[in-house]
Parts: structure tokens; sequence; C-alpha cells
């Protein structure tokens, strides 16, 4: 079993680390909140969203491996300044805001384990990933952090171990519920935002290009794409994005049984979040302590993974809009402004910490920001991904333009009505 698991994150690209990047410390939050504050009320959106997530995904890696260009590269190529400048915007801000989320949720998560100062923490995390990310290769890195993922397993196992009303669960997987007030879409659009992000799909497509780029496709100035690496594309994106959600589910029946049903409704801080996994260790001495531990590992090393992967889909984006030169797997020398813009991004990210707000707080915020930012994004990736002048003979079939095009409306609907009733 150990060799199939080490075989699997050997073999594992941008499509299953653009998973485990989807379940930061943003994400990790968020669906906490989800389960303390509705229960399974919003369970069936871990199944829902699933074939538009991976519909999503699959047409930005498409797109990155059919131009050999990232998203932005593209629409500048196609698009007026002012669609590439608004793309940028999005971008920038919703990773920004992200990453800030994100730091300041490893610092509260260390705390919970580790006597010093927050500030200290959240510079340390900063410093740490700045150091990697710049000087360490990004193969190696990810190697490394894609273990970190396994702390995911914590709550699958949580789930087994706790007693669950299961046919309960099962009617909550698989028939919708809604409530139209401001609270309930201010959540599901979080949980849309942190689990169809902005991030991810520019990180995919620009990683698929490197994927190319370490293959040798790309040369002449075209991509030689064969239909191998098309098929090993989708079943890549399909299991990150399965196991990203199998994650999401898991975690809003842990907090919606272990929190939820025990009167605690509000997530306001780590350790409340770490509650949820308190039935993990019951049976231990310290079973508070273990259950800290736990969470933090699993805040933290998917924080060290979802940093980079969100400054890292922001640089590519401005770097390509910018004609430089871009890609993790260039020195630093030979891209100052690639490094320099994830460099300012990750800085202004930790600055967001020093103005007041509460870390859980932030990470919902964060996530519900790019459950707004990701609707005129997807709007935009319908359109290349089906046009034959960009696309060829690999544009989007029927079934991935619908589910796309779906996808745009569920998650404009859901932002319309959130902010309707927010001004009403």
């Amino acid at each position: 079993m150990f060799k199939g698991i080490q075989k699997f994150f050997k073999t594992a690209g941008p499509g299953v680390i653009t998973g485990a990047a989807d379940d930061d410390p943003s994400g990790i939050a968020t669906y906490t909140q989800t389960g303390a504050q509705f229960g399974y009320g919003q369970l069936w959106t871990a199944v829902a969203m699933l074939p538009f997530m991976v519909a999503i995904q699959e047409a930005c890696a498409r797109i990155g491996a059919v131009t050999g260009k990232g998203l932005a590269a593209v629409v500048k190529e196609n698009y007026s300044k002012k669609i590439l400048f608004g793309t940028l915007l999005l971008i920038l801000v919703a990773n920004t805001i992200n990453i800030g989320a994100d730091l300041g949720a490893m610092g509260a998560a260390a705390q919970l384990i580790i006597p010093i100062d927050f500030t200290v923490l959240t510079l340390i995390f900063t410093v740490l990933i700045l150091i990697l990310e710049i000087f360490t290769s990004y193969k190696t890195y990810a190697r490394i952090l894609k273990w970190l993922a396994l702390s995911l397993l914590a709550y699958p196992i949580t789930v087994l171990l706790t007693q669950q009303p299961w046919g309960e669960l099962l009617h909550a997987t698989f028939v919708p519920h809604i409530e139209l007030n401001f609270g309930f879409l201010f959540i599901i659009t979080g949980v849309l935002g942190t689990t169809i992000s902005p991030y991810m799909f520019f990180w995919q497509a620009s990683e698929e290009v490197e994927e190319e780029k370490k293959r040798h496709m790309i040369w002449g100035g075209a991509v030689h794409m064969t239909k191998r690496f098309m098929k090993a594309l989708r079943l890549d994106n399909f299991i990150g994005m399965l196991s990203s959600e199998i994650s999401t589910w898991c975690i809003i029946v842990v907090a919606a049984t272990v929190l939820h049903a025990n009167g605690i409704f509000d997530v306001q801080t780590t350790a409340d979040a770490a509650k949820a996994l308190e039935p993990l260790v019951h049976s231990f001495p310290n079973a508070g302590l273990l259950a800290k531990i736990i969470f933090s590992t699993g805040v933290i090393g998917l924080g060290l993974l979802g940093v980079p992967v969100l400054s890292a889909s922001a640089s590519y984006a401005l770097s390509e809009a910018l004609n430089l030169k871009s890609g993790l797997n260039l020195k630093l020398k030979k891209a100052h402004g690639f490094y320099g813009i994830i460099t300012i991004a990750t800085l202004i990210g930790l600055i967001i910490n020093f103005i007041g707000i509460n870390p859980i707080q932030a990470l919902v915020f964060s996530a519900v920001f790019n459950g707004v930012a990701a609707v005129p994004l997807i709007f935009l990736i319908a359109h290349i991904a089906r046009n034959k002048k960009i696309m060829g003979e690999y544009k989007s079939g029927n079934i991935s333009n619908t589910l796309v095009w779906i996808t745009f409306i569920l998650m404009a609907t859901s932002a319309i009505t959130m902010f309707y009733l927010l001004l009403k």
C-alpha cells in the first residue's frame, strides 16, 4: 500500500497538485464553518460541484496544453487590453487576499502548539516560503509538500471513527437544501469560491505548459500535442478534483457531527476549528492537544503548498502580460521579474494580517471574494475553450461547454443573490 501511495505522488501531475492546493487553509476554514453553522445543510455542494470543477479545470489545463501558453498570454493575444487588465486585476487582488489569509491561518495554527508571538510565526512562514520557492527546485519542494497533504486523511478517518447518521448523510449529500437568506448564501458563495478558485485556473494552465517543456513537447514555436498526453491530462485532472471534493465532503461532515451537533455554530478561532478532530484522538491523554497538533500540521502543510501556488499563479499571469521570463523551473538570475512579483504579492499578503482581521474570518472572506471574482473569469474561459481558432481540434465539446456555462450561471446567481439580500 505504501509503495502504491509513493508511486501515486511521484507520478502526480498538475491536476493532483491543484486538487491538493484547493484544500488550502481557506478551504479548510470555509468547509469547517459550513458544517458548524449549517450542519449537513450544504453537504450536497461537495458532490454537485464535482462535475463543474472537473470541467473548468480540464478546460484551463487544455488551454495551456494546446496553446503552450498560460491563460494571461492567451488573453493578451486574442482579446483587448481592457479584458487583459480586468483579468489581471481580478487574479492579483483575489490571490493577494488569499495569500494573506493563508499566512495568517498558518501563524494562528502554529500558535496552538508553539507559544510564540503570532507576528513572529507569520514572518517565519513568509520567509520560509519565499526562500523555498525562489531558491529550491519546485519539483523537489512539491514532492515534499504533497506528503504533507496526507494530513487531510485525518478528516475521513474521523468520519469513520465517529457515529454518523448515514441515512441523513446520504440524503443531505444528494438532495440540495437551500435557504434564501444572506448568511446561507454568503457561506455557499465561499464554498463555491474556495472550490472553484481563480488561482486554480491560472496555475493549472501554466503548469501544463511546464509539463510540456519538461517533456520537450514545445519546439519550433509550436506545441506537438499527442492524444496520449491529452488523455493523461484529463485523468490527472479528474483524480485531483475528485480527491479534493472527497476531502471537502469529509471536512463538512466532521464539522457538522462534532461541532454543530454539540452547539458550536460559529467557528471564530483556529482552536474552535481544531476541536472538530478531537474524536480522532479521544481515547488518548491530552486529546485536545493531539487534535490541535494534527489540525495545525494540516493547515501549515497545506499552507506551505497553497501559498506558493497562489503567488506563482499571480506571477505567471502578470509576467505573461508583461513579456517577462516566467517559470518555477528557472533560476532567480534568469527570472528576476517573475520572482519579484512572487515576493511582492507574498509580502502584501503578509501585511494584510496586521490590520486587525480575525484569521478565520479572513479565510472565509477570501473564499467569498474568490467566488465573486471567478464569475467573469469563467465566462472568459468558456469563450477561449470553445474557440476553434485558438484551440483547433481540441476545442470544447458539447458536454464540456455545457458544464462550464452551467458553472458560470450557478456562481453568478449565487453571488448576485448574496449581494441582493445584503442590500435589501
